[in-house]
């Protein structure tokens, strides 16, 4: 089983889920870096040349390659939900947890992270507040309809975060598992 963290940019799924890992004792992977490392080159360097399309198909392979492996926690890129595949092998993979955080918070985020530059390039030509409640109005319902479980991340520490996870998770599974026996 595996641990998929989805959401928006800057809602923690690589700050969550590298402590995550490590409480769990499993490994962390991120789709984003593994994008980049088979490029050879930065997300805003694959987009501007190649397109968002080109991107969406590595990003793909990287979700595919990822679900044959077992017992890790994976940050996956904002966009990850809207390749229906890609929900697919997730869930049949392990458990998918949406990440979540209000606009304002993740624009702070956003405009605090040096990396930002080179791994979130813009999404739409519209200012940074209006990308974001754009975007987010388009993603949520991705999002809802490709989790099993919900976490807020806007007014929590990355380890209040993990220990709600984690609760979470063992809530599902134990719901998966009585349901499984009803069958």
């Amino acid at each position: 089983m595996n641990i998929f963290l989805i959401g928006y940019r800057c809602t923690g799924k690589t700050s969550v889920g590298k402590i995550l890992a490590k409480n769990l004792g499993w490994d962390f992977e991120d789709t984003d870096s593994e994008v980049v490392k088979a490029a050879g080159m930065s997300i805003s360097e694959i987009v501007s040349q190649q397109g968002w399309d080109e991107f969406r198909e590595k990003e793909r392979s990287a979700v595919e390659r990822i679900c044959k492996l077992d017992a890790r926690v994976v940050g996956t890129g904002g966009g990850v939900v809207l390749n229906p595949e890609s929900i697919k092998d997730m869930k049949q993979s392990g458990v998918v947890v949406w990440l979540r955080a209000a606009p304002e918070i993740i624009r702070t985020r956003i405009l605090q992270d040096k990396k930002t530059e080179d791994s979130r390039p813009a999404l739409t030509s519209e200012g940074s507040v209006e990308e974001i409640e754009k975007v987010l109005s388009e993603r949520t319902p991705l999002y809802e309809n490709a989790m099993d479980f919900y976490a807020d991340t806007d007014c929590s520490d990355v380890n209040t975060v993990c220990r709600d996870v984690i609760s979470e998770l063992q809530t599902f599974i134990n719901h998966y598992e009585d349901r499984s026996k009803m069958i």
